[in-house]
C-alpha cells in the first residue's frame, strides 16, 4: 500500500533526537511554558521573519485568539473564502462575528481577490486569507484593499508552513497569522499544537495573556481568557523538526513537479501554481468528474487517497442557515477534488507507481 502519508516513517527520521529531548523533559519535570516552548517560539518567529510567535493548543485556537485579541465580536464581519476547512469559519463565528463567504479562484483554490471588495461593508473588520493546500494567496490586491478600507488581514497558514510570496513567508503576509501543527502538517507535532505569529507587539502580548486564562502573572487576570498552551513535549518535537522543513518542502515540490509533468490522463485536472516557491504542497489535489470511481480504482491498486474536503462549509449542518446558498465554484471543487499521496518520505518508485496507475485509469 502506498500510504497517503506515512507518519511513522516521517517521524522516525527524528526518533533519536526526539527521544533525548522527551527524556530531558521528564527528568526536569517542567511540562508547560518552559525552555522548549521559548526556544521553538523564537526559532519559528525567526523562520517566518516576524517578531513574535506565541504557541497555543491548536490551529483553531490560534485563529480564535487573534480575533478575540483584536476585540472583534457581534455585529462585526470577517471576509473568508467559501472554499476552506471549516476551522477558518468556526473561529469567526465562535467570537460572535459574521463570516462573509467569498468564492475561490478555480485555478489556485484560494480566495479570489477580485471578488472581495464587493463584500466589504461598514461592518467589515478583517479579511481572513487561507493559504489552502499549501499555496500562498496572491496578496497584492488584498494588501491594497486592507489599506483602502482600514481592515486587518488574518492569515490562516495551517497548511502552508514555509510558502513564500514576494520574498516573505506565510505568517508574515498579514497583521497576524494562525498556524496548526497537527501531526499531518508539513511541520507537525505528535498531538495537537498551534501558534500565532505577528509583528504587532500589543497584539502579541494580548494573545499570550488570553491563551493563559487572560493572565501574564499567575492569578492576575487582565482578560476573560481561556486555556490554550503548547506543551513542552510538542514544542521540543517541533523544534527538532523545524530545521528540516525547507528540505521536506523541496521534496514535496519535486514530487508535485513529477506529477504535473507526467500525469497525462485527460480525465484528470491537475493543480496549478503561479510560482514554485509559493506552494509547499501540503496537499496535491486533482479534480476529476468521476472522483469517487477514481478513488475506488486507486484503492484497488493499493494507493491511498483523501478528499479535502467532501462537503463545503455552507452545506454543513453546523451552518444550516447557509444550506440554501449557492457557491458554484466552491461546490465544483468540493465535488471533484481528490488528494494524491505526497510527502517527503515517498520513494521515487512510489511516485512513479501513482503516475502509472492514474494514467491507466
Amino acid at each position: 500500500m502506498i500510504k497517503f502519508l506515512d507518519l511513522e516513517k516521517v517521524n522516525n527520521r527524528f526518533r533519536k533526537e526526539i527521544d533525548n529531548r522527551i527524556k530531558s523533559i521528564l527528568d526536569e519535570g517542567w511540562y508547560l511554558l518552559g525552555k522548549w516552548d521559548a526556544a521553538f517560539e523564537q526559532h519559528f518567529a525567526n523562520y517566518c521573519g516576524v517578531k513574535h510567535c506565541i504557541g497555543c493548543a491548536n490551529g483553531l485556537d490560534a485563529l480564535n485568539l487573534i480575533i478575540r485579541a483584536y476585540g472583534f465580536g457581534p455585529g462585526d464581519e470577517i471576509i473568508v473564502p467559501a472554499n476552506t476547512y471549516i476551522a477558518s469559519i468556526l473561529a469567526i463565528s465562535e467570537n460572535g462575528c459574521t463570516p462573509v463567504l467569498v468564492e475561490p479562484d478555480i485555478n489556485t483554490y484560494n480566495i479570489n481577490p477580485d471578488l472581495i471588495e464587493e463584500k466589504i461593508t461598514e461592518r467589515t473588520k478583517a479579511i481572513m486569507v487561507v493559504h489552502l493546500y499549501g499555496q500562498a494567496v496572491q496578496m497584492e490586491k488584498i494588501w491594497e484593499l486592507a489599506k483602502k478600507h482600514n481592515l486587518k488581514i488574518i492569515e490562516d497558514s495551517a497548511q502552508a508552513h514555509g510558502a513564500i510570496y514576494k520574498d516573505n513567508r506565510t505568517g508574515h503576509l498579514g497583521d497576524a497569522s494562525g498556524f496548526s501543527f497537527y501531526p499531518g502538517k508539513n511541520l507537525g507535532c505528535m498531538g495537537d499544537g498551534g501558534c500565532v505569529t505577528t509583528n504587532d507587539d500589543e497584539l502579541a502580548a494580548k494573545v499570550r495573556a488570553i491563551a493563559n486564562y487572560g493572565s501574564h502573572i499567575k492569578y492576575h487576570n487582565l482578560y476573560k481568557g481561556f486555556n490554550s498552551r503548547l506543551d513542552e513535549i510538542q514544542a521540543a518535537i517541533l523544534d527538532t523538526k523545524l530545521p528540516m522543513l525547507d528540505d521536506d518542502n523541496e521534496r514535496r515540490r519535486n514530487i508535485s513537479k513529477y506529477y504535473r509533468e507526467n500525469i497525462k490522463n485527460i480525465k484528470i485536472i491537475l493543480p496549478k501554481t503561479y510560482d514554485e516557491n509559493s506552494h509547499v504542497w501540503h496537499v496535491f489535489a486533482v479534480k476529476c468528474k468521476e472522483r469517487d470511481n477514481l478513488q475506488e480504482y486507486l484503492k484497488q491498486n493499493d494507493i491511498q487517497t483523501l478528499i479535502h474536503y467532501p462537503i463545503p462549509p455552507h452545506k454543513q449542518l453546523a451552518y444550516k442557515e447557509w444550506n440554501d446558498l449557492s457557491f458554484p465554484v466552491t461546490e465544483e471543487i468540493h465535488n471533484t477534488i481528490l488528494s494524491l499521496p505526497i510527502s517527503p518520505v515517498m520513494t521515487d518508485e512510489e511516485v512513479e507507481r501513482v503516475v502509472e496507475v492514474i494514467n491507466e485509469y
